[in-house]
């Protein structure tokens, strides 16, 4: 099959945009047999926080991935992988994650949770779509 993904990654933020992904992703892994799912978290190490905020978005997003891990169980899907690491969210799932699982498709949410950064330099997706190098798959809500 031509257009078959073996890696999928997703990129989850606790947004509504990261949930519409979520469930684009779980449709894309029952139409790609064998398939894995990366469900990727990044949590965002460019401010310099104080340890119990640390450790606060750390446990964040450990219970957002467990939360997403028992949705995709729930779906049927059995191969799939929880990834949590500190980083760029702009660089890190086009660049470290995607090279790390050997990704051929990064799905994610049009918009997420951060305007501000939005405006000043541009939303995550549009730097996933600009410097991956595989397929990514851009989620837009409903209206």
């Amino acid at each position: 099959m031509a257009n078959h993904y073996k890696n999928i990654i997703v990129a989850v933020d606790g947004s509504k945009e990261g949930e519409y992904a979520f469930r684009k992703s779980i449709d894309v892994v029952k139409r790609n047999p064998g398939s894995t799912l990366h469900i990727t978290n990044i949590i965002d190490n460019r401010t310099p926080y104080e340890r119990p905020v640390v450790d606060q978005v750390q446990k964040q997003s450990e219970d957002l991935l467990v939360n997403y891990q028992a949705k995709a169980q729930a779906e049927g899907i059995e191969n799939f992988n929880v990834i949590s690491i500190y980083g760029s969210p702009r660089s890190a799932i086009s660049k470290d994650v995607a090279s790390t699982v050997h990704a051929d498709l990064i799905i994610c949410g049009a918009t997420g949770h951060n305007a501000v950064e939005r405006f000043l330099i541009g939303s995550v997706s549009e730097a996933i779509v600009r410097t991956a190098t595989c397929d990514v798959l851009v989620i837009r809500t409903p209206e």
